[in-house]
């Protein structure tokens, strides 16, 4: 039992002495980690400070440049304040001698507007003692002076006026027509038309004068059965080996003329062969204007006519005007509408069918009353023609064209039916229509002579020059014109020249 004490007094004081000798060890350790950490710490505040006099150093010498640069900017603002006030003082100078010089121009000026004011009245006192003076001279009150100045004034002006339009416009017509010139000229050349007019066929020739004894049958059937059959009055007379047709209708008569040739050339004549030569007839005709209407539509090149309007344009074939072939006509006009158009950049294909189909009314004008231009618009227009062909179609005789290419039509249809051999007149036509023209020229004050001449084409006034000025006989050649247009119907269209010329005859003796 002393031994276990013993023991565990031994095992105590080991414990003991194990626990100092660990307590001195730690003690040891820590006191090396604390002078460890010691002198860390003291370098570290070493660092620290040597950083912070590194700091200081830098910012004191950032202290210095910035100084300086303010200082420096601070020398050049006062140097800067120092020239502006300079210059304000300069102008300030300037400014005053300003002022004293505007001063002395308005002390200047201020004595010559008393002088000018002088002046003013000093000349309104002359002037109205010349006006004083003039009225005595005169014996005018001035209203009435001025009323003769005025209209001295106002003829003055009117002269000069009437002088610049007249050079206005013959400049404006000398250009427009060398232009229409060329353009006419170069279509009428680019188209080579017949100029020799057709007529009518009204007689049929037969072989003997025995052949109108059968044609006129027993007690008169036979002419009976033509003139019932075919609407023609057959009229036979002294005229040897002939017999003449007489109907308003061209195609009725045609009708006739086949109708009767063939019986003639036959022999066989009597009512029920009349009958049947005439219905053989009128098919030949009704194919001859189809097929006339087809050719001038193919001839033209114009496309997408109703059936009824080629047969209609067809009929014209039958139909003249003034001894023309109203078809021929057609054709040349539409050629001549389609060349001027492509002359000066319109439309040709609408200037051809308006070309082609201008007199389109001339074919129905003994059925339907009205004008031929308003009857073939009209039908135009119910076959579904363009807007712009009927407006052709419609305005080729009025003085006002709705586009181009219906003046282009009107004027092609005036050089058409203007051209020789086109269209045919009777001596006393001819002869009254000159003549109407020398009287609308003589009925104008200040005319001497007129003449009219190159078969009414021109009318040529003689005016006298002591009357007439420059400036009126142009007025006088316009009111011509335009007394022409509004009274006389006439083809084509007529040159109006006045002529003022100022002879000085004198005889050395």
């Amino acid at each position: 039992m002393e031994i276990a004490i013993a023991a565990i007094l031994a095992v105590l004081i080991g414990l003991v002495i194990g626990a100092i000798g660990a307590f001195l060890v730690r003690r040891i350790n820590d006191n090396r980690r604390y002078a460890a950490a010691k002198s860390e710490a003291e370098k570290v505040l070493e660092d620290a400070n040597e950083q912070k006099r590194a700091v200081i150093i830098e910012a004191k010498e950032e202290a210095i440049r910035v100084r300086s640069e303010a200082d420096s900017e601070l020398r050049e603002r006062r140097s800067e304040l120092q020239r502006t006030e300079t210059r304000v003082s300069n102008r300030e100078e300037n400014v005053e001698r300003r002022a004293n010089n505007l001063e002395r121009r308005e002390k200047i000026l201020t004595v010559k507007e008393k002088e000018a004011e002088k002046l003013e009245q000093s000349l309104e006192e002359l002037r109205q003692s010349e006006l004083q003076q003039l009225e005595e001279i005169a014996n005018l009150p001035i209203d009435e002076a001025k009323e003769i100045l005025m209209r001295r004034a106002e003829e003055d002006i009117k002269h000069e006026l009437a002088v610049q339009y007249r050079n206005v416009e013959e400049q404006a017509k000398e250009e427009a027509n060398d232009k229409a010139r060329s353009i006419l000229a170069l279509a009428i050349h680019r188209l080579a038309a017949d100029v020799v007019s057709d007529v009518t066929l009204t007689s049929v020739p037969l072989p003997n004068d025995d052949m109108k004894g059968r044609l006129i049958g027993r007690e008169g059937r036979n002419i009976r059965a033509i003139e019932k059959y075919t609407g023609v009055d057959l009229i036979i007379d002294d005229t040897p080996e002939a017999v003449t047709l007489s109907c308003f209708d061209p195609i009725r008569r045609e009708v006739a003329r086949l109708a009767i040739t063939t019986l003639v050339a036959d022999g066989r004549i009597h009512p029920a062969r009349i009958e049947e030569m005439v219905a053989k007839a009128e098919k030949e005709v009704a194919d001859s204007i189809w097929k006339s209407g087809e050719a001038a539509v193919f001839d033209v090149g114009v496309r997408g006519l109703n059936a009824d309007i080629i047969r209609l344009l067809g009929r014209l074939k039958y139909r003249y005007s003034y001894g023309e072939n109203v078809l021929q006509h057609s054709i040349e006009v539409a050629h001549l509408s389609g060349m001027i158009a492509s002359e000066i950049g319109a439309n040709v294909k609408i200037a051809k069918a308006g070309g082609l189909l201008h007199d389109l009314g001339k074919a129905l004008t003994h059925e339907v009353e009205g004008p031929h231009a308003e009857i073939g618009a009209d039908i135009a227009t119910r076959h579904n023609v363009g807007k712009a062909i009927c407006a052709c179609i419609a305005e080729h005789h009025n003085d006002f064209m709705s586009s181009t290419e219906a003046f282009i039509v009107a004027a092609a249809d005036a050089i058409s039916a203007a051209r020789p051999g086109s269209r045919k007149d009777t001596v006393e036509n001819y002869i009254k229509r000159l003549q109407a023209l020398e009287d609308v020229g003589r009925a104008f004050e200040g005319v001497e002579k007129c003449f009219a001449i190159q078969a009414g084409r021109e009318v040529r006034i003689m005016v006298q020059p002591t009357e007439v000025d420059d400036a009126t006989a142009s007025k006088i050649a316009r009111d011509v014109v335009k007394k022409i247009e509004d009274t006389l119907v006439y083809p084509g269209q007529i040159k109006v020249t006045v002529i003022r010329e100022s002879r000085s005859i004198e005889y050395a003796r």
